[in-house]
């Protein structure tokens, strides 16, 4: 990841005048794992975001963010017979510090009399700090890394503030956000999960960016 930063880094020709946004949003966390196979309309919670985004050129953008809110999930409705009996839940905070590159489909910024929206995908990394459960009892990190990634629209309302509508996906490396995981199966009290799957979670989001422009100076040669 470091190296494809790079790459794009050198890839941004130098005529291009530096644009660099700051900006906040809001929107909501759910989650998938151990008591919810696919996420549910009842499990998502609110959150909110800060961000700082360089546009490198007419297409592609870094962007390091700041999110946070709270995820939940349960045996509501329960999928399989272990979850009938298990019936619990969980909820807990998160905190999610990223960096992505963007890729915008569409030259949205170039003439907005002409085109000023633009879908988009994303892609990056990131680290998490997952706050405590009431029934948290095993030990494990509560800071994890991430991968996130997924899709985006953007609509530029006037060359200094630009909307944005996203959805995230984020894969993580661990199977305790919902604080379940593989258990003593000759149990019959089923709190337990499959340990041979990972938990994900999700960010749907709106935000609103503020641009600044920098315009390069020719250099001067005596």
């Amino acid at each position: 990841m470091a190296a494809l930063f790079i790459v794009l880094l050198l890839s941004a020709h130098q005529g291009y005048g530096q644009q660099n946004e700051i900006g906040f949003g809001i929107g909501a966390f759910n989650y998938t794992g151990d008591l919810a196979r696919n996420p549910q309309l009842g499990n998502f919670r609110p959150g909110l975001s800060v961000l700082y985004r360089r546009n490198l050129n007419d297409h592609i953008s870094l962007r390091a963010g700041l999110n946070g809110g709270g995820i939940y999930g349960d045996d509501t409705p329960p999928f399989d017979v272990a979850a009938s009996r298990r019936d619990t839940s969980f909820s807990r905070g998160i905190v999610e510090l990223s960096s992505v590159i963007e890729y915008h489909f569409l030259n949205h910024r170039k003439n907005i009399k002409i085109l000023r929206w633009s879908p988009y995908f994303f892609i990056g990394g990131g680290v998490a700090f997952l706050g405590r459960t009431q029934e948290q009892t095993e030990d494990y990190s509560n800071l994890q890394l991430v991968l996130p990634f997924g899709l985006g629209f953007k609509y530029v309302v006037n060359p200094r503030w630009t909307l944005a509508l996203e959805g995230g996906v984020r894969k993580t490396f661990t199977d305790y956000l919902d604080d379940i995981s593989g258990g003593d199966l000759r149990l019959k009290n089923y709190a337990y999960g499959n340990r041979h799957d990972t938990d994900w979670y999700y960010f749907l989001g709106l935000s609103l960016s503020y641009t600044f422009y920098t315009i390069p100076c020719p250099y001067q040669f005596n």
